[in-house]
């Protein structure tokens, strides 16, 4: 069963959350029996969704509050420090919004288990409903920012923007938790990967959407992620010139 296949690794899940009372019991109660912690991050809720959170009292359930919204990267932060500090050999980031499906997450942690990926990201591409699904905007979008990531990363993954992962300790001790706060924090978190030069899969994950309202938007795709893009690029082609050529081969 789960517990087998996760081979006594300890499994926390960060959930950031900003003003989804509505929805974040049902998140938390989502979260499959098999994870040992869940880190709620409230990022400066004003609807009480941090008490929603606390008044559900189960097992190995944490929440944490940021004073004010520091944006989704910070709470992902706080949520991957507070999660290395307990002990977890896995971290997985599910949102607070419910659109990410629990029954994916045993996909994204099957590579990290079996020693195959220090990284794990979900590609809701792989889902033939997300074309239906996903909003017209959002689909240009991230196909655009996704390209453009593998290109700055230099990794073979899609979906940049998906927030549905998995990473193994060690992964985030080598990267850092210091994460871009707001919406380019994936962008910056693969360039990271990339040059540090750690093994990152696509995992297909379900596309849950309904109706609800992405918080990102056109000037934050623009600036800063693009600006991140390009600081990772740079940083890439200049790794790229400082390799060693190989030895000239001897003539025969």
């Amino acid at each position: 069963g789960c517990v087998a296949m996760l081979a006594g690794q300890r499994v926390a899940v960060v959930v950031p959350a900003y003003d989804v009372a509505d929805r974040i019991s049902a998140t938390v109660r989502g979260v499959p029996r098999f994870v040992d912690y869940v880190i709620v991050v409230d990022d400066g809720s004003a609807d009480g969704t941090g008490a929603r959170a606390a008044e559900l009292g189960c097992a190995g359930l944490e929440v944490l509050a940021h004073a004010q919204n520091l944006g989704v990267g910070a709470a992902i932060a706080t949520g991957y420090r507070r999660a290395l500090a307990l002990g977890a050999d896995i971290v997985a980031v599910m949102a607070g919004d419910g659109q990410m499906d629990p029954r994916d997450l045993l996909s994204l942690l099957g590579p990290l288990v079996r020693g195959e990926a220090d990284y794990t990201k979900g590609n809701r591409f792989r889902d033939p409903a997300v074309w239906r699904r996903m909003p017209p905007l959002r689909l240009v979008g991230n196909v655009v920012l996704s390209l453009l990531t593998r290109l700055a990363s230099g990794l073979p993954v899609f979906d940049s923007q998906c927030g549905y992962t998995a990473a193994r300790r060690g992964a985030l001790l080598r990267v850092g938790t210091d994460l871009w706060p707001r919406y380019g924090y994936p962008n910056d978190l693969l360039a990271r990967m990339g040059a540090a030069g750690l093994r990152v899969r696509d995992v297909g994950v379900r596309a849950v959407y309904d109706g609800a309202r992405s918080g990102m938007r056109w000037f934050t795709v623009v600036y800063p992620i693009g600006w991140l893009l390009a600081c990772a690029m740079a940083a890439r082609l200049a790794r790229v010139a400082r390799r060693p050529a190989l030895p000239a081969t001897e003539p025969s």
